[in-house]
């Protein structure tokens, strides 16, 4: 699928004085950040979106301030392993 941007003039030629042929891909990666951040695509589709490995989609959300939240089921999971190994 296609997304087509529509910007003034000026605003297009401010842009792409400054990101030059980086401005699709500046494009995408603010997408990705706002799409993740409203819990609309999880980490994977990031990474997919992205055309990246899952740690780099990782490191590029956390780049941005936004952690990969675990659901409740991988906290207790990653709880068990911590205690496991303080235990021995």
């Amino acid at each position: 699928m296609s997304v087509t941007i529509s910007l003034p003039n000026s605003i297009e030629r401010q842009l792409q004085s400054g990101w030059g042929d980086k401005l699709e891909r500046k494009a995408v990666e603010a997408l990705a950040v706002e799409s993740y951040r409203a819990g609309l695509l999880s980490l994977g589709e990031i990474a997919e979106m992205l055309g990246v490995s899952i740690n780099d989609a990782d490191g590029f959300l956390k780049s941005r301030g936004l952690f990969v939240i675990e659901d409740l089921a991988e906290i207790e999971s990653d709880n068990l392993v911590l205690e496991n190994l303080l235990s021995k």
